[in-house]
């Protein structure tokens, strides 16, 4: 059997990476932090593509919560471990810097940079001891190019490519590769709110991206095709940004 735990796996980019690792025979590890129904519409969608799964649930900004949740994971599988690790699940609180409040500064870091840590590092023994694993991360557009009202996203996968970077020379020699995708705009809840007919405008290809074309590059990294491939951010981002 063959896991992959995908964060922020219900809803989004997560559930499109979730059904593609399913596609290719992975048992999926659905993490998400409240919409249970949002959850199991994403666990029959799994079933529906010939693959299983399971629901794991915890915060993934809660240190201890999240540690609690993957130990018990393994405990409960002492014969398994989890081969690749999708790092999704993040948030937005977008504000101007002089109009920020600390709590939306706080709470997106968390989310989505200090999650890479407090998943990672309990899943990376494991991966050592079999000398196998695929750390993929989502980062951003806002993490290479910046976006204006959003110096806490654009901060938070800034430092989420960096520490991929970082995390890929140390780990190398075990046969785990790193690696981001920088996704631009894609059709998902994470971009309600913002004009969509204004911003494909500045779009070379015109439009957002769905939600497989993202999932599409992270299942390749996952396989053995990108063995080779450790250390790199790749953009999806419609030409928008290189």
């Amino acid at each position: 059997m063959k896991y992959a735990l995908v964060t922020g796996g219900s809803r989004g980019i997560g559930r499109a990476v979730a059904i593609r690792m399913a596609g290719m025979g992975y048992h999926i590890i659905i993490n998400y932090q409240s919409n249970d129904v949002a959850a199991e519409e994403t666990l029959a969608l799994i079933r529906e593509a010939g693959s299983d799964g399971e629901l794991l649930r915890f915060d993934v900004s809660n240190r201890e919560a999240t540690v609690a949740a993957i130990e018990q994971w393994q405990t409960n599988h002492p014969d398994d471990y989890i081969d690749v690790l999708i790092n999704n699940a993040g948030i937005r609180r977008d504000n101007l810097l002089v109009w920020m409040e600390p709590d939306d500064f706080d709470r997106v870091l968390s989310t989505n940079l200090y999650s890479f840590y407090n998943v990672t590092r309990p899943l990376l023994q494991p991966m050592i001891r079999h000398k196998h694993g695929r750390i993929i991360s989502i980062a951003s557009l806002s993490g290479q190019k910046g976006l204006p009202g959003q110096c806490n996203y654009a901060a938070a996968k800034g430092g989420l490519i960096a520490a991929t970077k970082a995390l890929a020379q140390e780990v190398g020699r075990k046969n785990i590769t790193v690696n981001a995708v920088a996704p631009g705009f894609v059709k998902t809840e994470m971009v309600d709110g913002l004009d969509e007919a204004e911003l494909k405008k500045q779009i070379p290809l015109n439009r957002f991206a769905e939600a497989d074309e993202v999932a599409a590059v992270v299942a390749f990294l996952a396989s053995d095709d990108a063995a080779y491939i450790t250390g790199e951010c790749i953009s999806i981002n419609g030409g928008l940004y290189t």
